[in-house]
């Protein structure tokens, strides 16, 4: 391992305090204004980075839309094997699932049908306080049903035709 003769010039550094005689550098100066301020910027460039990548906590209004419309197939899907009329209602606080028994339509409880709140800041665009689409024993919608998902400038659409097939848009 090579080492620096004792009194190299490359050891050593002027100093006022010294009367600009050569002193050695020693570890217990510490590190330059420069190095400090270079340190500093790169971690204000990483920190910006990450957060950057970070994703929105409340998750993309597409996934809230995809989810929606997966859980309407779920619907379609469950008032054809069931063979009974399951409703989808949707209202400015989430949407749920309910199924015609008895002569009455009763909330759906099981897991994928249960009523779900909208993420924050999600507003669904409707035309009453709580839209209902029909799903029949074969599938088929009793009409068509578009629903337009908004959140700070951000959109998502999801329809619903009257032969049951589901699309989403964002």
């Amino acid at each position: 391992m090579p080492m620096s003769p004792t009194g190299s010039k490359a050891s050593l550094k002027r100093s006022a305090e010294h009367g600009f005689t050569h002193v050695r550098r020693s570890a217990e100066d510490g590190f330059t204004l420069i190095e400090l301020m270079v340190v500093i910027a790169i971690i204000g460039v990483a920190s910006a980075a990450v957060m950057w990548a970070l994703p929105d906590p409340r998750g993309r209004l597409l996934d809230e839309a995809t989810t929606f419309a997966a859980r309407a197939r779920a619907a379609h899907d469950t008032a054809i094997v069931e063979a009974r009329p399951v409703s989808l209602w949707v209202s400015p606080g989430g949407y749920g699932f309910d199924e015609r028994s008895g002569g009455q339509w009763r909330a759906i409880g099981e897991k994928p049908l249960r009523v779900a709140t909208w993420g924050k800041g999600v507003r669904p665009s409707l035309t009453t306080a709580r839209d209902r689409l029909v799903f029949d024993t074969t599938g088929l919608a009793d009409r068509a049903f578009d629903l337009r998902l908004t959140r700070e400038g951000d959109t998502a659409s999801v329809q619903i035709d009257m032969d049951g097939s589901v699309r989403v848009g964002g």
